[in-house]
Parts: structure tokens; sequence; C-alpha cells
């Protein structure tokens, strides 16, 4: 039986920020991030047409007496990806994107457009997920596709992935071969996650099956760690790549740039899967249902975690029951229980920590000393602080 667990010496360093004054930090960038935001996908429905239609786009003389067209792109495009950005998430990719290219010595005003076209790309995610999913609620308001419809969802939700491409004609105009670099992150990006959504659709039930029943946890937990660094991995170390490319950044850098955002991205998947055991607040109120995947039969990394720590009889009740779907409120408790009991709770914080951990002993060496320790500490809040995606 083998397993990702550190022992007590391993644990990464305590952040060198405490975590109110990063918050602090994470929150002005934010507030500079919306300007960002809002010339991509803007509030009102006048600049509709330029942030949707290709640039230099013929369009038709419109009636006098008929809807404008950027009154119809808003409704459909820029209002149901408003609805969930204005629901504001914790930003937090953006947020270290930015500090990247400042540490590197790069303009993060000027790149404000590329940066904010990251947070739309993973907004556009959620909202295709939550169809996908059938989830009733995103950031503590109802999903876009319970307000919007389906179809509008799905088609402003995927729409949102190409402001990424209009970021690149407002940062760099002129400059052809390095806006077809970004450009190529964005689609390597789409074709990773898009993977990575296909095998989460699909499950991870016979893989699961096969781990119950040998009692190797290894079988599920490999195919859960790919699901998890395509889906949520790639996104965030595409945006360290651009935070790359628009520097200038040497080989190696980029290299370990891309690692470690992967590492951050894929590691706060986990952290998510362990926040979805007792749900996840905001203010006070919840934003999504607790133990979420449990009740849908999902396998999460504690789940495949519990292989080999839960007796062998429990761990088959448990996986028959979540496996038909069908868990009452005292069995989600029961389950919870046994996961957070038997250590594989745990396991999976470690194996989140390791990821992170050693990412960083790679970065570190090829950073600028002076205030290199704000990448660690953004991705130690990230990691360990509870989840709102």
């Amino acid at each position: 039986m083998t397993g990702a667990l550190l022992t007590a010496g391993d644990a990464l360093p305590a952040p060198m920020a405490a975590p109110d004054v990063l918050q602090q930090r994470i929150d002005r960038t934010v507030q500079r991030l919306d300007h960002h935001i809002d010339r991509l996908c803007p509030r009102a429905p006048a600049q509709a047409r330029a942030a949707w239609l290709p640039l230099g786009h013929p369009v038709e003389t419109e009636p006098a007496d008929a809807p404008s067209l950027d009154d119809r792109l808003h409704r459909a495009l820029s209002a149901p990806v408003r609805h969930l950005t204005d629901a504001a998430g914790r930003r937090w990719r953006p947020a270290m994107i930015w500090e990247t290219v400042g540490l590197l010595g790069g303009d993060s005003e000027h790149c404000g457009p590329l940066i904010a076209a990251t947070e739309l790309l993973h907004t556009g995610s959620l909202m295709v997920d939550d169809v996908q999913d059938a989830s009733p609620l995103r950031r503590g308001k109802p999903a876009a596709h319970t307000v919007f419809g389906t179809p509008t969802a799905l088609n402003a939700g995927t729409a949102a992935y190409f402001l990424w491409d209009r970021a690149v004609e407002l940062t760099y105009p002129d400059d052809v071969r390095r806006g077809g670099d970004l450009r190529a992150l964005l689609l390597t990006a789409l074709r990773a996650g898009h993977a990575g959504q296909a095998l989460d659709l699909q499950g991870h039930r016979e893989e699961m099956d096969r781990a119950v029943a040998r009692g190797d946890r290894d079988v599920v937990l490999n195919v859960v760690r790919l699901t998890h660094r395509l889906k949520s991995g790639a996104p965030v170390s595409a945006g360290m790549e651009m935070a790359a490319v628009v520097t200038g950044a040497a080989p190696e850098l980029r290299a370990a740039l891309v690692a470690f955002g992967s590492a951050v991205g894929t590691a706060y998947q986990i952290a998510d899967d362990i926040a979805d055991l007792r749900g996840v607040t905001r203010a006070g109120q919840p934003t999504k249902q607790a133990a979420e995947d449990l009740r849908n039969g999902k396998v999460t990394m504690p789940l495949a975690h519990a292989v080999g720590r839960l007796p062998q009889s429990c761990l088959e009740r448990l996986w028959h029951r979540i496996g038909e779907g069908s868990l009452d409120d005292e069995e989600v408790g029961r389950a919870r229980e046994q996961l957070e009991d038997c250590g594989a709770v745990r396991a999976g914080r470690e194996e989140a920590d390791h990821m992170v951990r050693d990412a960083w002993d790679r970065l570190a060496p090829l950073l600028p000393r002076p205030n290199r320790h704000l990448l660690l500490d953004l991705a130690l809040l990230i990691v360990r602080s509870k989840q709102v995606a």
C-alpha cells in the first residue's frame, strides 16, 4: 500500500505575512482588477459589441425601432457573466498572477486585462460546471442557469473563455509574436480543462470499485489527481506561464512557474474536496450544500484516501451507499465522521501541502529574493483557508 503522506517535519513553513495583512493586499489587488474586468465584460450595455464582437467585424445598420445590438449582446452574454463575477469569489488566481508579474519586474497594471481574463475564464467554467452538475447555488446566489436559462448560461459561460482574446488585443495590439504565444496558452489550458471535465463527468466509479476490491487506493488516487491537475491545475499554470511570457522569463523559471501554478491549482481542488464535507459558507450563508459531492455519489480525494484506512467492511458499506447516490442527512454525517476519523481527510491535506512544498522548492531559488515569500504566503492562504470557489 502506498500513499502520499508527510512526516511532521515535512510541513510547509508558516506564512511570513499575517493572514489579515495578506488578505488586505489581495483586496487591494482585487479593487484594481475590477476596473479591468469591467473593460472586458462591461456592466453597461453601451460597450457590449466592443467586448464580444471580433475587432473590425462589420455590423449592419440597425432599425430605429429594434432593440440595439449592444442591448441584446448585454442581455445574452454580459449579464449572465456579471451575475457570477459580481458575486465576487476570492479571486486568488488573478491576485497571485498580479503579484507574480510585479515580482518578475513586469507592469501588472498594464497586464491588467490579461490578468482579469484569467478570472473571467474561471467564471465561465463555473457557469458551465453548474449546468453539468445541476448545482442550484454558486457563491451564495442562484446559479446562472437558474436565472438566465440553460442555453444562455452555457453560451455565455463558453464565450467568457474568449475574452482572453480581447485582453490580448488591449494589452499587446501590435505584438504579433507575443499575442500568438498568449493565445496558445489559452488553447492549451482549454484543452486540458475540458479533458479534466470529461473525466470528472464520467466519474471514477470503476476505479473506486477496483480500489475497494483490492484494498489499493493508488488505483483511484491516480485518476483523481489527474482530473484535478487537468481541470484545476492547468488554468492556474496557464496564468503563471502568462506572467512568464509578459516578463520575458528564462526557460527554467518559466517551467518552474508553470509547475508551481499547477501545484497550487491542484492543491486548491483537494482542499475544496475537503471543505465540501462540511459545506462552504460565506458571511454565514451557505454557498454549497454540505457534502454535496458525497450526496451525488462523487469520488473525491478524501474518499479515495479512505481506501486502506477504513476497515474493509466499513469501506464496502460506505462506498455502496455513496455509489447509490441516496445518502440521507444522518448517513452523510456518519460518512463525514468516518472519513475524518480514519485519517483520510488529514492525508488529503498533507498531500496538498506536499504538492505546494515540492513546487516551491523548485521555484524559490529562481525568484528575486525581495518579496518572493509573497507567492508562498498566497499559496498557503489559498490552500489552507476555507474555500469559496
